[in-house]
C-alpha cells in the first residue's frame, strides 16, 4: 500500500501533459477486445481518412480548466449517447463543456468503445471503459485541482444508460485489475441523466420500449445494481420519448426507497432529447456541488408589492341562502379579480392556498407572490378563499370542492364581459390546495352539489392545472404524511380523483423530501401519461413541504415561478414572448 501511495503521489506531482487526450487502458491490457469496435466521436469517425485501427482505445478528452475566479473544485464527465453503436452527441458535448466550464466545473469528455460488442451485453465494454474512466479522473484530481469527491456525470440516451450503471454499480467489478489505478474507487458523486434508454424491461435488450414502459410485467431493468454507493441523480425525460420516460420514474422511485436525494424533470410533448440543462445546474447548486449553498431568501420579501397596476374586484360565489352544505363554523368563500391594465393574454389563472383544509387565505405566501408574478407578465389572476375548516360529517375536501366548481363557473360566466376567454381557465393550489386542484382537474364531470341557479348549467372543467406539493393524493397518506413515502406499489392515487374524460394537463412541482410525498405527483403524472395526457413535473432534491417559503438563489426552489410561466405559454392567447 505504501508503494501505491507514493506512485499516486508521484503521478499527482507530474506536470500536465500538452496532449489532452488520455487513453484509458495500458497497451495490451484492455478487457474484452473486439476488433470491430472503435473509440471516436462521430465527427472524427466520419471524417475523410479516418483509420479505425488508430482509434481502438477509449479515452478521456480533457478540456481547459475553468477560470480561477469561478473554479468550484468540481469535475464533470460528459457522456455521449448513440445507441451503444457510436458516440454521436458532438453538439451536446460541446454545449455542456462550454456551459459547465464557465460555471467553474472542470470538464472531461469520455469516449467509450462502440458498436455493441458481439457475444456480450450491449453495455459491457462501455461499462468497463466507464469504470476505468472514473478511476483515471479521480487519480487526476490533485494534479488538475478538483476535489476527488466532487465528480459528476452528465449524459444522454445510451450514455445515460451507462451513467446509471456507473451511478448505481460502482461496487460491481466489471473487469480484472490491470494496474495500480484499479485500486482507486470508481463511484461518482452525482449524475445528471438525460433521456436514459433501455431502462424498462420491455426495452432492456437495446430497443425502444416495446410497450412504452407500461404493463404489470414491465419493471425497472435488473441490470442496475443500486448498491450502497449509489449517488444522487437528476433525471430528465421527454413525455413522448419512445425510450420510455417511465424508466426515469422507476429509477426515481428506487432512489426514494433508498433515501437518496433525487430530482425528476418530465417535459410534455417532448421526444428523445436532452432538456432542462438549467434544472441540472440548480440540482448541483442545491446539493452544494457548485460551492456553498447560498443563504435562503423569503419568497414574500422578493415580491413585497404589486409590480403592475391592476383592476381589482371582490365578489361572493354563492347566492344568499343557497350555499350547499353550509356550516356555521366555516368561513365565507369568495373570489377576487386582479386584471392587469396591460394584458398580454385573455387567459385566466385561478389561485388558492393550502392549509390542511383547516384554514386558507389568498393573502398567503402560496398565493400573493405568484399572483404578483403572473400579473407582471400580463396574466389575469383570480384568487379564491374556499370554506374551511373541514366540514363536519363530510369528507375533508367536500365544501372546498363545491366552492371550486362554483368559482370556475362564476369566472367562466364573467370572462367575456371582462374581455377574457371563458375557454382558457386554469387552476392552481398548494398542499391541500394541490389536492383540491387535482379534484378540479380530474373530476369536473363529477357533480359536487345540486344546481342552485342557471349559472350551474355552465361546465366547470378547466384547461390546465398547477399542483404545488399536493397533499393527500395517495392511499398511504389520506389524512397526513405518507406512511411509505408513496414509494410502495400498494400506495395508489386516492379514489376521489375520477380522471374523467375532461381531465386537463398539469404542471406538478414537489419537494423530494416532502412528507406529503412527491410520489403523489409522480403517480399522477404516470396516470395522465397512460391516458394520453402530456403533463409536466419537477421534483426538487432535499426540499420539504412549502419548499418555496424561503429558498437559495440558484436553486429550483428559488426559480419555481418560472416553471409556471414556461408551462403556461401554450395555453395563453397570444402566447407570452
Amino acid at each position: 500500500m505504501k508503494k501505491l501511495f507514493f506512485l499516486l503521489l508521484l503521478l499527482a506531482c507530474l506536470p500536465l501533459a500538452a496532449q489532452q487526450r488520455q487513453y484509458l487502458w495500458p497497451k495490451g491490457q484492455m478487457p474484452d477486445v473486439r476488433r470491430d469496435q472503435i473509440a471516436a466521436m462521430t465527427d472524427e469517425a466520419d471524417a475523410p481518412g479516418f483509420k479505425p485501427d488508430k482509434h481502438r482505445i477509449p479515452y478521456l478528452e480533457w478540456y481547459d480548466a475553468p477560470e480561477a475566479a469561478v473554479d468550484n473544485d468540481a469535475c464533470m464527465i460528459l457522456i455521449s449517447g448513440g445507441s451503444y453503436e457510436c458516440c454521436c452527441d458532438v453538439g451536446l458535448i460541446r454545449y455542456w463543456k462550454e456551459e459547465l466550464t464557465k460555471r467553474g466545473v472542470q470538464c472531461v469528455n469520455f469516449v467509450y468503445r462502440t458498436p455493441r460488442p458481439e457475444g456480450l451485453p450491449i453495455y459491457q465494454t462501455a461499462w468497463e471503459d466507464g469504470q476505468r474512466a472514473v478511476r483515471l479522473v479521480r487519480s487526476e484530481a490533485a494534479r488538475r485541482g478538483f476535489d476527488p469527491e466532487k465528480i459528476g456525470v452528465i449524459s444522454m440516451s445510451a450514455g445515460s444508460h451507462l451513467a446509471l450503471l456507473l451511478a448505481t454499480g460502482s461496487l460491481t467489478q466489471t473487469y480484472a485489475p490491470v494496474d495500480a489505478r484499479d485500486t482507486i474507487p470508481c463511484h461518482i458523486n452525482w449524475a445528471i441523466v438525460n433521456a436514459p434508454a433501455y431502462v424498462t424491461s420491455d426495452g432492456e435488450s437495446g430497443t425502444q420500449a416495446t410497450r412504452e414502459g407500461y404493463g404489470p410485467d414491465v419493471t425497472l431493468s435488473s441490470v442496475f445494481p443500486f448498491d450502497t454507493k449509489t449517488c444522487p441523480m437528476s433525471l430528465h425525460h421527454g413525455g413522448e420519448d419512445p425510450w420510455s420516460p417511465n424508466g426515469s420514474t422507476l429509477v426515481y422511485r428506487q432512489l426514494r426507497r433508498m433515501g437518496i436525494p433525487a430530482e425528476l424533470h418530465l417535459y410534455p410533448g417532448r421526444g428523445h432529447g436532452a432538456f432542462g440543462f438549467e434544472r441540472g445546474v440548480e440540482f448541483m447548486a442545491q446539493l452544494g456541488f457548485l460551492g456553498p449553498v447560498a443563504p435562503e431568501v423569503e419568497l414574500a420579501g422578493r415580491f413585497p408589492e404589486d409590480l403592475v397596476p391592476t383592476t381589482y374586484c371582490k365578489e361572493a360565489i354563492w347566492p344568499d341562502g343557497q350555499m350547499p352544505d353550509a356550516q356555521e363554523k366555516q368561513c365565507t368563500p369568495y373570489i377576487e379579480w386582479y386584471i392587469p391594465e396591460k394584458r398580454t393574454t385573455d387567459a385566466i389563472q385561478i389561485i388558492y392556498s393550502g392549509g390542511a383544509y383547516v384554514g386558507n387565505g389568498p393573502e398567503s405566501f402560496e398565493v400573493t407572490p405568484a399572483r404578483r408574478y403572473l400579473n407582471a407578465l400580463g396574466i389575469t389572476v383570480v384568487t379564491m378563499k374556499y370554506r374551511t375548516p373541514r366540514p363536519e360529517g363530510l369528507a375533508k375536501h367536500t365544501t372546498a370542492w363545491q366552492d371550486l366548481q362554483r368559482a370556475v363557473r362564476v369566472v367562466r360566466s364573467e370572462a367575456a364581459g371582462r374581455g377574457l376567454d371563458p375557454g382558457r381557465i386554469g387552476i392552481m393550489g398548494s398542499s391541500a390546495g394541490g389536492h383540491l386542484t387535482l379534484m378540479g382537474v380530474t373530476s369536473s364531470r363529477h357533480r359536487s352539489y345540486l344546481p342552485v341557479d342557471s349559472l350551474d348549467a355552465l361546465p366547470c372543467n378547466v384547461q390546465w392545472g398547477i399542483g404545488i406539493y399536493p397533499a393527500y393524493a395517495l392511499t398511504d397518506g389520506v389524512d397526513g404524511y405518507n406512511a411509505t413515502g408513496g414509494n410502495d406499489d400498494a400506495a395508489v392515487l386516492v379514489p376521489e380523483f375520477s380522471f374523467d374524460p375532461a381531465t386537463a394537463p398539469m404542471l406538478l412541482l414537489h419537494g423530494d423530501a416532502d412528507g406529503y410525498a412527491a410520489m403523489g405527483s409522480v403517480k399522477t403524472w404516470e396516470k395522465m401519461r397512460a391516458m394520453g395526457i402530456q403533463s409536466e413535473l419537477h421534483t426538487l432534491a432535499t426540499r420539504e413541504h412549502c419548499f418555496q417559503y424561503s429558498a437559495s438563489p440558484g436553486t429550483g426552489s428559488y426559480t419555481w415561478l418560472d416553471r409556471i410561466a414556461e408551462f403556461l405559454k401554450p395555453f395563453l392567447t397570444p402566447s407570452l414572448p
